[in-house]
């Protein structure tokens, strides 16, 4: 057993080291010489703690602090009194970059038809989509780089077919 030489509380756990009440460290206690343990007083409070939500003060529903607001082109939605801002989605035009990427680094190896033209066609269609709900989906830089490196990339394709069809004739 062990004791908190400040607050005089007694622990019956053995692994606990410091006291949970003010964090002293605790002592081994003395067993007493008439061969008992001195238990602590117990506490008598005045009365149960009222806990009534309804007649809690609400909390105000006007507008979020600034800091809490982003700006641009970002919607916001109101859940239990407070905006959040949700970022357009950009997945189609995330998708069609990284395509335009790998495809042009395929290229070489006949990949960039086969990559190129999937990123020009998700390109174009998250372009459309960011321009006819800017709201709801962004990503235009991202949609008309995937185009431009799909489109780059099926070309050099293409011409390494020409050029390896005309190594062949002669």
């Amino acid at each position: 057993m062990k004791v908190c030489p400040r607050c005089k509380k007694v622990y019956s756990d053995d692994t606990l080291n410091f006291c949970l009440d003010d964090g002293e460290l605790l002592m081994m206690q003395q067993p007493n010489p008439g061969g008992y343990i001195e238990e602590p007083p117990t506490m008598v409070l005045d009365q149960a703690r009222v806990t009534d939500p309804i007649s809690w003060a609400q909390p105000p529903t006007g507008q979020p602090p600034a800091q809490w607001t982003a700006p641009g082109p970002m919607a916001q939605q109101q859940f239990g009194g407070f905006a959040v801002t949700r970022r357009p989605d950009q997945t189609l035009a995330t998708v069609s970059m990284i395509l335009g990427i790998i495809s042009l680094a395929v290229s070489c190896c006949y990949g960039g038809i086969w990559l190129g033209i999937p990123a020009a066609i998700l390109g174009f269609i998250a372009l459309q989509k960011a321009n006819s709900d800017s709201d709801k989906y962004g990503g235009r830089g991202l949609a008309t780089a995937g185009i431009v490196l799909g489109g780059i990339s099926m070309l050099i394709t293409l011409l390494i077919i020409i050029g390896a069809i005309a190594g062949s004739i002669r």
